[in-house]
């Protein structure tokens, strides 16, 4: 069945960007990946694409650009600018050279992590050193990037910070079409309105379009002209809507009971699960820095007791996804001493054993990074299995697909490589193979980003069942849903961390609230 754009009548006109019957399926087995699509904008228009996590909405982005990834091909459509023909290959890549800028849904890892962000943002832009430095000065100050940033290298930046310096670089030689895939899917609000008022500008311009993929309703209820609806895939291996009802098996943690993964927990339940007062993990006068010095945050105190759910808030830059990487081990602080379940666990990953390594797990925010191209979803899964566990063969393969289908994904999905997957499918591997581990531990990075709401809600209800008898959680949210889960939210600003009260998803302003968890060393 062919998903069109919604739109109101109009007057007949060649459309500035249109496509028909675009088809995308897998090379290896010719299984459908994107049905037949068919969606045109006028000049001036916003098209917003929306639909469950793994409808095809990233798919159709690259689709439209001709850049799908390695094990998928566009099998039928076509797609005309201003009525001409854009045919593939070459004359592909120079119209999107020529006309398109596009900021992609893992925009970290399509940055050079070795050059500077003001070369980056000016690499297509024609024109004079004075003439560069003012182009990035002025799309920094509109995106609220700080002047000092400009000089750092893209490997340094925070994910929100990247995804500014890649929405910068797509914007600086003013496209004629511009793609947008989730653009405010790792920025807090304020920031988030920020990339609005870039694509509110472009709207009613002659000669500009806008494709925007998400998952926010608000923002495309704000900015669209149109709207394409993917529908989740009807086929037998169910998309993530499907799959939200249809899971039924137990997840069973290597080194803790069953419990179940399905259904919200009641009331009663949740209160049952009142955190002990032992923390499964807690660092004493944390000191953090950037990798230029510059400080984040200054001597804090942090406990995060067994069972319990801790939410970290913030706006984008200000140190939340380093603060997981120090507690992780991948990038030790500059001061502070860690303790997991009161013990000294050392800070770098290399000087942990294999316990210590099992014990505190890492679903990272970068998916692209994070999982090995090379290797399918359930190798990846089953890997801590083995490394852990001794668990192999059969019986790891088994073990992998349960836990895939305890975040929501299908079975089927064990069996293809990470760059067939959207990104929200990426960011639920990554969230199973942490889990394979079976951890103490379980620190999360923008667990929901890019997820519809039902999908968003199968993750969050696991998480609140694990917890009661399996890893404390430590979750860095832009979120108030997510954060809303939480028994204790940290907010970190102005190099502090402060403790406020669990977050209403609709209500972002809270009063301050003392909380013996959180320490602050002064003077």
């Amino acid at each position: 069945m062919t998903a069109r754009a919604r739109t109101e009548p109009e007057e007949a006109t060649v459309p500035l960007l249109a496509a028909e019957g675009l088809t995308v399926r897998r090379v290896h087995d010719g299984a459908t990946v994107l049905p037949p699509v068919d969606l045109e904008i006028d000049s001036g228009q916003v098209l917003a694409v929306t639909g469950p996590s793994g409808a095809g909405k990233s798919t159709l982005l690259r689709a439209l650009l001709d850049v799908l990834p390695d094990g998928l091909h566009r099998a039928a459509g076509t797609v005309r600018w201003s009525g001409a023909t854009v045919p593939r290959g070459r004359a592909a890549r120079r119209w999107r050279r020529a006309r398109c800028g596009v900021l992609g849904q893992d925009p970290g890892a399509a940055l050079n992590p070795l050059w500077r962000v003001d070369r980056l943002i000016v690499e297509e832009f024609a024109g004079d050193a004075a003439a560069r430095a003012q182009r990035v000065e002025a799309l920094m100050h509109r995106l609220g990037l700080p002047p000092g940033l400009a000089s750092r290298r893209a490997g340094e930046l925070s994910g929100g910070q990247a995804q500014r310096v890649a929405l910068a670089r797509a914007l600086c030689a003013d496209p004629e079409l511009l793609v947008l895939d989730e653009p405010t899917s790792a920025l807090d609000r304020a920031t988030a309105d920020l990339v609005a008022e870039v694509v509110r500008s472009r709207r009613g311009v002659p000669g500009r379009g806008v494709v925007l993929v998400t998952h926010d309703a608000r923002l495309a209820a704000e900015l669209a002209d149109r709207t394409l609806v993917l529908a989740a895939d009807p086929r037998p291996a169910p998309g993530p809507a499907a799959q939200a009802r249809s899971v039924r098996k137990p997840i069973r943690p290597t080194t803790q009971p069953p419990v179940p993964v399905t259904g919200r927990p009641s009331p009663s339940a949740r209160a049952a699960a009142v955190p002990s007062p032992s923390p499964a993990l807690s660092a004493h006068g944390l000191t953090l820095l950037t990798p230029d010095g510059t400080p984040l945050l200054d001597l804090s105190d942090l406990e995060l007791p067994t069972g319990g759910w801790l939410a970290v808030m913030g706006a984008s830059g200000t140190g939340k996804t380093t603060l997981l990487h120090a507690l992780a081990g991948r990038r030790p602080p500059a001061g502070g001493q860690l303790l997991l379940h009161g013990r000294p666990l050392p800070w770098a990953t290399r000087l942990r054993d294999p316990r210590m390594l099992r014990a505190v797990q890492l679903a990272g925010q970068d998916t692209v990074t994070e999982l090995n191209p090379a290797h399918t979803t359930g190798r990846s899964v089953a890997r801590p299995l083995k490394v852990f566990h001794g668990v192999t063969g059969t019986a790891g393969r088994e073990r992998a697909r349960e836990l895939l289908e305890a975040v929501g994904l299908s079975a089927e999905l064990s069996g293809r490589r990470p760059p067939t997957l959207s990104g929200g499918q990426r960011r639920r591997v990554v969230l199973a193979r942490a889990l394979a581990a079976g951890p103490d531990v379980l620190l999360l990075d923008e667990p929901s980003a890019g997820l519809d709401p039902a999908s968003a809600r199968v993750v969050l209800d696991l998480l609140d069942r694990l917890r009661r008898s399996g890893p404390a959680v430590l979750t860095v949210t832009h979120d108030a849903d997510t954060a809303a889960r939480a028994d204790r939210v940290l907010h970190l600003t102005g190099r502090r961390l402060t403790t406020r009260s669990p977050v209403a998803p609709d209500h972002p302003h809270h009063e301050r609230t003392e909380h013996p968890g959180v320490r602050q060393h002064h003077g």
